[in-house]
């Protein structure tokens, strides 16, 4: 296969993948072609390079940077801006790990902090099933939020040989 080819693939599929981490297609494909291209893009590169409008090109580029998943680069001489993805794939996923975890788990605890206290007499059963439920998921979700927080600050090394472990 040649590389243009292969590049190709890895980009859609990449784009695929991506609907499955929480962000969409066009964001995953360009953030594909970013990281597997050396140097730094303008838009207007990856406007050609993906087929995509320049509004879509914006709008994504910039949730991507709001991700910490792209930097703008300014290269001297040059008055357009330049965008280049993190290379390491063990910062990207961490970074990846980071913001789905502010986003979607962080949240979702307050809520459920705020649900445990609902009012009532306890010892009805309704109360307390619905009590149980939510302090049941709270604590699943307080674990996650630990474990997603180790693997944060953990090196890739450490995590990966502990991994391994845990499906030996």
């Amino acid at each position: 296969m040649k590389l243009t080819e292969a590049k190709q693939q890895f980009i859609s599929s990449w784009g695929a993948f991506g609907t499955h981490w929480g962000i969409n297609r066009t964001m995953a494909q360009i953030h594909a072609l970013l990281l597997v291209t050396p140097d730094p893009l303008t838009q207007d590169d990856i406007m050609e390079q993906l087929n995509i409008s320049r509004g879509n090109t914006n709008m994504n580029i910039r949730e991507l940077i709001n991700w910490g998943l792209v930097e703008r680069v300014l290269l001297a001489g040059e008055r357009k801006e330049y965008f280049s993805a993190e290379k390491d794939i063990w910062k990207v996923v961490k970074q990846i790990v980071k913001e789905r975890k502010k986003r979607e788990l962080e949240p979702m605890l307050k809520l459920l902090d705020q649900l445990e206290g609902v009012e009532g007499d306890k010892k009805d059963k309704n109360i307390k099933a619905f009590v149980d439920a939510v302090g049941s998921i709270k604590r699943l979700g307080k674990q996650a939020d630990k474990t997603l927080d180790a693997m944060i600050k953990a090196e890739e090394s450490w995590f990966v040989g502990n991994l391994i472990k845990i499906f030996k």
